[in-house]
């Protein structure tokens, strides 16, 4: 749910106001299909939660517009207008690497295109700052997926054109429709500083402001959603008391093994090693990135940093071990010095890069909402 074009989102002055009448929305949701969805073709029937766990987002169908046909700038024009410490979701598929602002995320919570010749769709939710990237196809389809104007656990619910079938936006989940049980192929995406993005991906292009819609980018209209002290927007489950509802967390799933780790932990100790489902991981957390959902101005706001995950071995099976100094990642092995994606700059190992575990940094809320079973990390583990 996004806040009109003209306004901000106070909170927590707005909230119960605007809470109370989504939530009495949400009781009026009937067998038949959900308020706001009168002439929908989605085959309500078939479903694999109960209706009434979604409600309404307070906008229609697509109120929030996607973006179907996104244009891409050069990173020396988007300098213009973006700054360093903005933060972009950069998503690389084949050489082909592209960052979307969240100051343009923010106001339209999806954008398709084609990166690296796949399909793909590239979603934020800003309720539970979870930043997303599928790839569209689903068997032999390529599914359009837009914004549902609905919400599940604060989440934003996507839905496709194809069988109007609804899509949990956190796990890729198709929760009603013809498409229920089917899920999308999330890809290794991340949440970084445009300055990081520029300096790793030097080719990359960015997405445009030019969106044919008149939103104030780089406005952030939840202004202080994402102080550790507020309650999340909208949520109707119980929350689990391992963490503060709105602290940050790496999330990470290998298999069906899941674990968090909190910022707190990643920030302080920069890196992380460790192993999740068997699988080998060192989790980097570096200074570069504001919050989008902070200062009034997205480029005012504070540095919370960025995170990265990777496999520490090498395709010839040497297994690294990282410090942090001096603003980089250095091996031990080696000496080379790494950024938060993931790529050596310099050293024996420059121009070498890490392979990607897909992860997240999501509101803890939102991830132990559908990962109730998830580990937490803890640094005297």
């Amino acid at each position: 749910m996004t806040a009109p074009a003209d306004t901000t989102l106070r909170l927590p002055v707005r909230r119960l106001a605007l809470g109370a009448l989504l939530l009495s929305l949400a009781a009026c949701a009937e067998a038949q299909g959900l308020p706001g969805t009168e002439g929908w073709k989605t085959d309500w029937s078939q479903r694999s939660v109960a209706l009434e766990e979604i409600i309404s987002g307070g906008v229609p169908r697509d109120g929030i517009p996607p973006l179907y046909d996104p244009r891409f700038v050069s990173i020396e024009a988007a300098r213009a207008w973006l700054a360093d410490r903005e933060p972009v979701i950069a998503l690389e598929i084949d050489g082909d690497a592209r960052a979307y602002p969240l100051q343009i995320m923010t106001w339209h919570e999806i954008a398709a295109g084609t990166v690296g010749g796949v399909p793909v769709a590239v979603t934020f939710c800003p309720l539970c700052y979870s930043a997303v990237a599928f790839d569209r196809r689903v068997g032999a389809q390529v599914l359009d997926l837009g914004v549902s104007g609905l919400l599940r656990h604060s989440d934003l619910v996507m839905w496709d054109h194809q069988t109007e079938s609804l899509w949990q936006q956190l796990n890729g989940e198709a929760i009603v429709g013809a498409m229920t049980g089917q899920r999308l192929r999330a890809l290794p995406a991340q949440i970084i500083g445009f300055g990081q993005f520029a300096e790793a991906y030097p080719g990359g292009q960015v997405l445009s402001r030019e969106t044919g819609h008149n939103r104030p980018y780089g406005r952030n209209p939840y202004v202080g959603y994402d102080d550790i002290g507020e309650r999340p927007f909208l949520f109707r489950g119980p929350y689990d008391d391992r963490l503060p509802p709105m602290e940050k967390v790496v999330a990470v799933t290998v298999g069906e093994a899941a674990k968090a780790y909190p910022h707190r932990t990643t920030r302080a100790a920069r890196v992380v090693h460790d192993e999740v489902g068997g699988q080998p991981l060192v989790v980097f957390h570096a200074d570069g990135a504001a919050t989008a959902l902070g200062a009034g101005e997205i480029r005012k706001a504070r540095d919370v940093g960025a995170t990265g995950v990777f496999d520490p071995r090498l395709d010839d099976g040497r297994r690294l071990t990282f410090r942090y100094e001096g603003g980089a990642f250095v091996d031990d092995a080696t000496g080379s010095r790494w950024d938060v994606t993931g790529r050596a700059g310099d050293g024996p190992l420059a121009g070498t890069r890490l392979r990607p575990i897909r992860h997240g940094d999501y509101f803890a809320f939102a991830w132990f909402a559908f990962q109730p079973e998830t580990a937490l990390y803890r640094a005297d583990d």
